[in-house]
């Protein structure tokens, strides 16, 4: 047990930032988001501005992969808000239709007026129609990153992935898209999968069965997967939601946190646990399960076999399930570097 324990704690190690800090780079990351069919991608997000600005990750890109207008609009008001409207976004085409989950609380919060009628939250762009292809822009900014360096996280459909798998030569790479992965790409962490009930088809993986089957089979380097089972037990709080943001008089999050159900709700962290193992991946937070493979079955079922294979997924005992939430809510309440006094 002793050895099969520590196995755990260096493969977790091995995964995360925590081989950086050896070396003293910081990691850099791109986000794939199905930003507005679930308020998780938006904590999600805000955890990584927090990483950003505590010198813990280069936040490169983000790519969104859902069909429609209103994720890059309001992934605009959130770079805005927070002070990173530089971090560039790209668009998918032909994706997964999912625009009117994005009703729920994205066109909410982008439709919101001040008293004198303007918008409540301001854009850096006047317009999002130039915003490159998710792909294109995944080609861009992995040609240009030290090789080995990039860890993606992703927390929606895996058509992004899939599709720069499958990605030609192009200006900015005279590699394959799995040759760029593999030279580029550390490790990529996606929230997605069930491995506690097989008969339960996660989300993510149903809305696009053949691109997760393609990334589980295909990706060339390690994935880690935070499964349906791990977010269902750690909820954020609404109580924080109302009580832990009365510095700011608008904030984009919370707006949209009080738009997506009903409040007062906590919701589960599926996205937030991704972001947190792929900058502090630890065995107080997580226990990672033995290297093997993940299989997608033409019904949208993971089946994770161990042996031969660099694929793991995540789960929490109920100290550990504790102390992601504690630390969660530590960086979601801490106040953005632009506001700081």
């Amino acid at each position: 047990m002793k050895q099969i324990l520590f196995g755990v704690v260096l493969l977790c190690a091995a995964w995360s930032c925590a081989e950086n800090v050896a070396d003293s780079s910081v990691p850099a990351v791109i986000f794939d988001t199905d930003m507005g069919n679930d308020i998780d991608d938006v904590l999600a997000l805000d955890m990584l501005y927090k990483y950003e600005e505590a010198g813990m990750i280069d936040l490169l890109a983000i790519a969104v992969n859902k069909e429609g207008p209103a994720a890059p609009e309001f992934l605009d008001v959130m770079g805005t808000w927070y002070g990173h409207a530089d971090i560039p976004v790209g668009m998918i085409s032909d994706g997964a239709d999912c625009g009117n989950d994005s009703t729920s609380y994205t066109r909410k919060v982008l439709d919101l007026k001040d008293d004198d009628g303007a918008p409540l939250f301001a854009r850096t762009r006047s317009g999002y129609g130039d915003c490159p292809e998710s792909v294109d822009l995944y080609r861009k900014v992995l040609s240009e990153a030290e090789d080995g360096s990039v860890t993606v996280v992703s927390v929606g459909f895996s058509t992004n992935l899939a599709r720069l798998l499958d990605s030609r030569p192009d200006e900015y790479s005279s590699l394959s898209g799995k040759e760029l992965v593999s030279r580029k790409v550390k490790v990529l962490y996606t929230m997605a999968g069930n491995f506690a009930d097989t008969t339960h088809h996660e989300y993510n993986v149903v809305t696009d069965i053949p691109a997760a089957g393609k990334v589980f089979s295909e990706w060339p380097t390690p994935v880690v997967t935070s499964p349906f089972e791990l977010g269902l037990q750690v909820k954020y709080p609404a109580s924080s939601i109302e009580n832990d943001f009365t510095w700011a008089a608008h904030h984009p999050m919370v707006e949209a946190y009080k738009a997506y159900l009903q409040m007062p709700y906590d919701r589960e962290t599926w996205d937030l646990t991704t972001v947190l193992a792929a900058v502090e991946c630890g065995p107080e937070y997580f226990t990672v399960s033995p290297e093997g493979t993940i299989t997608v079955t033409a019904s949208g079922a993971t089946v994770f076999e161990a042996g031969k294979g660099n694929r793991a997924y995540l789960s929490v005992t109920p100290q550990q399930a504790e102390n992601v939430r504690e630390r969660i809510i530590s960086l979601v309440t801490s106040v953005p570097e632009k506001y700081r006094h």
